[in-house]
């Protein structure tokens, strides 16, 4: 590797980890936050006269899973009055994965006006007495708590350079997938490994690089280096074998960890990597739930303890999750693993990627296509078949795949690799499914 690479506009830092949920993770093409079929919601900010009152529910955090948990509250009745949200946002929840900063609810539609506490994040906690106390000394009683904290952005160490100006976390970056003329630093073998195939990330490697994206793998960095101006900005990215990637802006999206905060002190299990959950979200202290990315809930269709950082979750275990507490509901969450990635969609883009899969991506492998454009990725195992992959599918393509992931059908592997086409291969998975019927 030459002693110094030539100067870029910006360079990403990534790991396989952060690659799978953040990074080469697409976003959501439909702001359901934002286009709402029957109710509305609205926030008023909170001020010193409000500093001690009691509210029936709280929900602690900013992002979609407390957005949804509250606009599912309103859509049962209760509205103002009964429920408030703390956050240490300066805006209301928001679609965090288009970082829209966009409010639940259009202006002109009239609104359930939520109380907030802004930039207020918890502090403590005091679960005997039922109240919460913020950074600024309101002090909140509850009756029902609601965690949607999500995960806080893995940073790199301030004395490696983490902290200098021009250094940037992929969570707080807006259309961080339409990079071009940068560099990708991580230090695994290849893309997604917690997701790919070797052969699959080199197809997608491929066409990064073709897109004006150069690619660093196996790499490791040393620190981040200042200007020598003195002007405390990011100059350069040093690498563990000395090379210099010299950059003006740094986008670092090495994972994540689930925001615990105060809530670390009262006993709940974290064991898992969050704060575990059963399968209506409650955990082990009467009265306290979590939702989205910070919950350690069951798998059911897996019979395994997961966490999951994907918006699609966050949503669909915030309504779960007020749904249970509001009425009757008992049954319990049951959610079918998914990704996707759309990137390159700018204009003038010679090829945009739109990949879909759904399911657990364990055991053989059976690769499909030859990405120009299709390709399709088959997870088998013991015979059944477990996860699937389509990149460009149609409408009707991807609708067969959580159906496929969520039967896991018998399958025939000899038949499927001898598929001539991804077509082929999803017509075969599909008679899998009328054959065991």
């Amino acid at each position: 590797m030459p002693s110094s690479v030539r100067r870029l506009t910006m360079a990403v830092i990534t790991n396989s980890l952060s690659l799978k949920h953040t990074l080469s993770l697409g976003y959501p093409q439909r702001k359901i936050l934002t286009r709402p079929s029957s109710t509305s919601l609205s926030f008023r900010r909170c001020y010193a006269s409000y500093a001690n009152e009691n509210r029936e529910y709280v929900i602690v955090g900013g992002g979609n899973a407390a957005g949804y948990a509250a606009r599912t509250f309103v859509e049962h009745g209760v509205a103002d009055g009964r429920l408030c949200i703390v956050t240490k946002e300066g805006v209301a929840p928001y679609e965090r994965p288009a970082l829209t900063k966009a409010y639940l609810f259009p202006p002109e539609k009239k609104p359930a006006r939520l109380p907030m506490l802004y930039e207020d994040p918890v502090e403590n906690i005091d679960i005997q007495k039922q109240t919460l106390t913020t950074s600024s000394g309101k002090l909140l009683k509850y009756g029902s708590l609601i965690i949607a904290t999500g995960c806080t952005s893995s940073r790199f160490p301030d004395k490696i350079g983490g902290n200098l100006s021009g250094v940037h976390y992929i969570r707080d970056v807006a259309d961080a997938d339409s990079l071009v003329s940068s560099l990708i630093i991580f230090p695994d073998d290849h893309f997604l490994q917690r997701l790919f195939t070797p052969s699959l990330a080199r197809r997608y490697e491929e066409l990064y690089q073709k897109n004006g994206v150069k690619i660093l793998k196996g790499a490791s960095i040393k620190n981040l280096e200042a200007s020598s101006n003195g002007n405390g900005r990011v100059a350069a990215v040093k690498l563990e074998d000395g090379s210099i990637v010299e950059a003006d802006t740094v986008i670092i999206g090495i994972g994540s960890k689930p925001a615990v905060g105060p809530f670390e002190k009262l006993g709940l299990n974290t064991d898992v990597g969050g704060i575990q959950v059963d399968g209506q979200f409650r955990t082990s202290i009467p009265g306290i739930f979590a939702v989205g990315d910070v919950a350690a809930f069951p798998l059911k269709i897996y019979d395994r303890i997961s966490r999951v950082e994907h918006v699609d979750h966050a949503r669909r275990s915030a309504q779960h999750c007020v749904k249970a507490l509001l009425s009757a509901q008992t049954s319990t969450y049951d959610y079918l693993p998914y990704f996707y990635s759309r990137v390159f969609e700018y204009e003038g883009s010679t090829r945009k990627v739109w990949w879909q899969f759904f399911g657990d991506n364990v055991g053989e492998t059976v690769e499909i296509g030859n990405f120009d454009p299709k390709i399709a990725t088959f997870w088998i195992e013991s015979g059944k078949l477990k996860g699937v992959l389509v990149e460009s599918g149609s409408p009707e393509e991807f609708k067969l795949l959580p159906e496929l992931a969520r039967r896991q059908p018998p399958i025939d592997k000899a038949k499927l690799q001898n598929a001539s086409s991804v077509e082929e291969a999803l017509d075969i998975a599909r008679g899998s499914l009328q054959a065991a019927v």
